[in-house]
């Protein structure tokens, strides 16, 4: 049974070595010479030239006529626009949060924009004994959540005006209820000039953060998720206990987010200029 295991994971060598040299046009993003991606596949340009010949003939690269440089061809743009058709960020995103719930002790959750705002998706627990839970279907507040805070950075900011108008709005109807013993005073919705420049903060760190604001002792961080539109798909969310959340920018938990979003944005196309 092992043996045919073997045989059945063999590949063939030569296709793996050439597509080195696709790897290397696709890493630079622009037109090289020969000379270049063969360097770059670690072999010599007689070696890589038949390889670029059989690739020319069936579309995934083609050769400039003036410059003689190699570009990625048709087949290779059709090939890339169907994978991204095909992408589905939660898919790729869930086994991710998984691995980063063991990594930083805390519970990680996905979110998504939804009807109502950012809503939980995917939750992977926290290892520790001691962790903050959260529910699928839950939504959190645009103004008051790191996730929200988050989606309001990154979306069209007239979507977030009329949404924090809305919420302004429900304020004002919902009945003023009696303080709760042990629950931080409820805080009144901020307006669109100190809102934008809570937005700004998020946009200049890539992260979102809220420090007890929901509940005492609990905090959160975000992180986005692009498309290949540069448009925020989704958030990566961690909360736990206050006493052993690092909620520094550049803390633990900030670095571990923001790789981990990073590796989902990359496969859906996206191309990222962090802070």
């Amino acid at each position: 049974m092992a043996a045919e295991s073997d045989r059945a994971q063999r590949g063939i060598q030569s296709i793996e070595v050439g597509g080195q040299l696709l790897r290397a046009l696709v890493h630079h993003g622009r037109p090289m010479a020969l000379k270049d991606l063969a360097r770059e596949a670690e072999m010599s340009a007689a070696k890589a030239h038949p390889y670029m010949v059989s690739f020319g003939r069936l579309g995934l690269i083609e050769q400039d006529r003036t410059t003689g440089h190699y570009l990625l061809g048709p087949l290779a743009l059709q090939l890339g626009l169907i994978s991204l058709q095909q992408a589905n960020p939660v898919h790729i995103a869930t086994p991710l949060i998984a691995e980063l719930a063991q990594q930083i002790g805390h519970t990680v959750a996905i979110a998504v924009w939804g009807d109502r705002g950012a809503t939980i998706v995917r939750i992977a627990e926290s290892p520790a004994p001691l962790h903050v839970n959260m529910r699928h279907g839950t939504v959190f507040s645009l103004t008051n959540t790191a996730s929200g805070r988050l989606f309001g950075a990154y979306l069209d900011s007239a979507v977030v005006k009329r949404l924090l108008e809305e919420e302004r709005q429900r304020e004002q109807k919902a009945p003023v209820a009696p303080p709760q013993r042990g629950m931080p005073p409820v805080q009144p919705l901020p307006g669109w000039k100190d809102f934008e420049a809570q937005l700004h903060e998020v946009r200049a760190h890539g992260l979102s953060r809220s420090e007890g604001e929901i509940l005492p002792g609990v905090c959160a961080m975000s992180a986005p998720v692009f498309d290949h539109t540069g448009a925020i798909v989704l958030a990566v969310t961690a909360i736990g206990p206050a006493a052993i959340f690092d909620t520094r920018w550049d803390g633990e938990i900030a670095v571990a987010l923001k790789a981990c979003a990073d590796q989902v944005s990359a496969r859906l196309g996206a191309t990222l200029s962090r802070p």
